[in-house]
């Protein structure tokens, strides 16, 4: 006689899951939201945000912190929060690039992207396989990068030489146009952003990364390669910050050692932005997009806010205009805002893992 099935029990109140398909959908809906906000109070602040030279800077901005923030996006996915390498990633790729010039354009390129694969290969393994801190390790490696570029080359900055054919070739990169049209940093970004999502939600390794991210020591268990997985996952942001370096060394038309400088942090916010947590596992390549552009246009919005002159309590309050370490403020404390509240939702849903 067969024993009778005990009863379920059912789900405590306020625990249920709500499905991770939508909450990613009212993630990017919700970015997206934003940049509508924010571009409409860009029209409201000033007549100069959609003139043709404030538009063009904020283009340039979104593809090239897009590229980044696309690899970014493996490493938050893992739960390994950020790789802060990326601003001597950045400048070492254009250098190496720059110097690799006078072998030819193609030689000039393999060599940029190379150097930015090899110090991912070196990030991948110190933090994929001998479980180094990430944070600790990539902000070493940060700090080592931009201090090799100026040993090496005793502190000059490298300029391409525009008596050859590959060093007109590389000035003129960034402002290349893809078929008469589309400029090249666009349709790049275009490019990281499909496969990017191709490969985080559609794939082995997608899967693998997601599984990761979400519960380290259940993929390990689970038969998982999760350091491979996690290696991978800084070898493709290497490989974005590279690209993006080459871009914008030919923007500025100078390899330095500093050109890099903040790219990591503006990275890591558009994608936290965007609805990756740093609990890993959750988010969308879809959103990440939406938080570039949030970015883009939340810089352009403080870049253009004027308020004039006036008079309170007797004493005359000069012109408010927002300075670089102001916006270096506003950022800081949009990303601690978004961070708390990823931290906050995850608490009420039972996931206090952020």
């Amino acid at each position: 006689m067969t024993a009778p099935a005990m009863p379920t029990a059912p789900p405590p109140p306020g625990r249920q899951p709500t499905p991770s398909r939508l909450m990613g959908i009212v993630s990017v809906l919700g970015v997206y939201l934003l940049v509508a906000v924010l571009f409409g109070i860009g029209c409201a602040v000033s007549p100069k945000f959609l003139t043709r030279v404030n538009l063009l800077a904020a283009l340039q901005s979104v593809t090239l912190i897009g590229i980044v923030a696309v690899g970014v996006a493996f490493i938050t996915y893992s739960r390994h929060y950020v790789d802060l390498s990326i601003p001597g990633i950045v400048a070492l790729s254009g250098v190496v690039a720059v110097w690799a010039l006078q072998y030819g354009f193609a030689a000039s390129m393999a060599a940029g992207l190379a150097a930015g694969l090899l110090v991912g290969v070196v990030n991948g393994l110190a933090v994929g396989y001998l479980r180094l801190n990430p944070i600790i390790w990539t902000l070493a490696m940060g700090s080592v990068l931009p201090g090799l570029i100026r040993w090496v080359y005793e502190g000059r900055q490298l300029y391409p030489d525009e008596a050859t054919a590959a060093g007109r070739a590389f000035r003129e990169l960034y402002g290349c146009l893809v078929f008469g049209a589309a400029p090249l940093p666009a349709v790049v970004l275009a490019a990281a952003a499909a496969g990017g999502y191709f490969l985080m939600h559609h794939t082995a390794y997608g899967a693998s990364l997601k599984l990761t991210g979400s519960n380290y020591e259940a993929a390990r268990l689970s038969g998982v390669p999760v350091r491979r997985v996690v290696c991978l996952a800084f070898v493709i942001s290497s490989l974005a910050s590279a690209v993006a370096g080459i871009l914008v060394t030919s923007f500025n038309k100078v390899g330095a050692s500093d050109l890099g400088k903040g790219y990591d942090f503006t990275a890591i916010t558009a994608v936290v932005l965007g609805g990756m947590t740093l609990a890993g596992g959750r988010g969308n390549i879809l959103g990440v997009l939406g938080g570039v552009m949030a970015m883009a246009l939340l810089t352009s919005v403080m870049s253009l806010v004027r308020v004039p002159a006036f008079e309170l309590g007797g004493l005359s309050v000069p012109e408010i205009t927002l300075g670089e370490f102001q916006q270096n403020i506003i950022r800081g404390a949009v990303f601690i805002l978004i961070v708390g509240l990823h931290s906050y939702s995850l608490r009420k849903a039972g996931r206090d893992d952020s």
